[in-house]
């Protein structure tokens, strides 16, 4: 889709437009919450609906493009795509981290990245969707009530006075612990460098370690940041720790739970269920049995998915865009 037409930005006078793709524009809203007007004459803007599946997709669809708008991970951009994508000058993350862009690559192709702000509090209200759903049986009393089913048919499991979990403690984990605080549980924290003071600052109190937490935890929250210290954090040795009735919930990165021995946990009852809103292959197969799975409660990645942050990630990714056609890149990665 073209823009509507206004003033070029200033420094393009006379230049051809400039080709831009806004990535996995899954609801069809890109174009619409936000005003790209500040960019017509300068940059000719589409949104692509679709996933990309592959580095062919992704040079087929956008090989064509200078500008590229990418949303979240949802599209890696390894060193080898990057390779493949000549034309590419300027690339708009939402949010200010990515893992799934390689940056010492873009610089090396001259690929200059940028990103946007996002906000904390959409993650932290999924993350207590999730932990509802899953304590008070919603999903399957909703859906017995839509079918004409049984009046009650499960019992729901407590918060208040319960023990909830939390690994990782910061931007995210701290406003998901001021929750479980309001709803009376006993809220413990662990990472790898939480301090008991870090703790007390939020009103929690510091595991002494990760096997104590999962031990003690009636619901476990992951909140932490995949690195090489966090990946497979969780594998079948710290699931078998958990209890029998607690429940897992990861809106953060699925590769930091062994995704082999979550299966296998949920399969054998290991632990009650899971809330999970990510996963190591998104979209998630159609087969996959993390769908099907009676004791998950499984959402679509929509932790970050809010009004408010699309707002945000596509009035910045605009700005983003206008700076460094001027010559003034913001928000700079790298």
């Amino acid at each position: 889709m073209t823009s509507p037409a206004a003033a070029p930005v200033p420094g393009t006078a006379g230049a051809a437009a400039a080709r831009c793709a806004v990535l996995d524009d899954y609801q069809g809203v890109a174009l619409s919450l936000a005003d790209w007007s500040p960019l017509a004459g300068a940059v000719d803007v589409r949104a692509l609906r679709t996933p990309l599946r592959s580095e062919d997709e992704v040079v087929e669809a956008v090989g064509d493009c200078e500008i590229v708008v990418a949303m979240r991970e949802r599209t890696p951009f390894p060193a080898s795509l990057l390779a493949r994508l000549p034309r590419l000058r300027l690339l708009v993350t939402s949010g200010m981290r990515n893992a799934s862009i390689d940056l010492a690559a873009a610089a090396r192709h001259g690929v200059t990245v940028c990103g946007t702000a996002s906000n904390g509090e959409p993650p932290v209200e999924l993350t207590w969707a999730l932990i509802l759903g899953l304590a008070r049986n919603v999903v399957t009393e909703s859906t017995a009530m839509r079918a004409g089913g049984p009046w009650q048919s499960t019992v729901g499991a407590d918060l208040h006075g319960r023990t909830l979990g939390l690994l990782g403690l910061g931007r995210i984990g701290s406003k998901v612990a001021r929750v479980g605080l309001a709803f009376g549980m006993d809220v413990v924290a662990w990472s790898p460098h939480l301090t008991a003071e870090r703790a007390a600052e939020v009103g929690v109190r510091a595991a002494a370690g990760k096997e104590e937490l999962l031990e003690s935890s009636d619901f476990v929250s992951v909140h932490l940041v995949l690195g090489d210290r966090t990946r497979g954090l969780l594998g079948a040795p710290e699931l078998r720790r958990m209890r029998p009735t607690a429940y897992l919930v990861n809106t953060a990165r699925a590769a930091i739970v062994d995704q082999s021995a979550l299966l296998r946990a949920l399969r054998e009852n290991w632990i009650a269920g899971a809330g999970l809103d990510v996963y190591e292959q998104e979209p998630l197969p159609a087969d996959a049995a993390l769908r099907t799975l009676p004791n998950v409660l499984a959402l679509p990645h929509l932790g970050y998915v809010t009004r408010r942050n699309y707002e945000g990630y596509f009035r910045e990714a605009v700005e983003d865009i206008a700076a460094y056609l001027a010559g003034e890149p913001v928000r700079k990665l790298g």
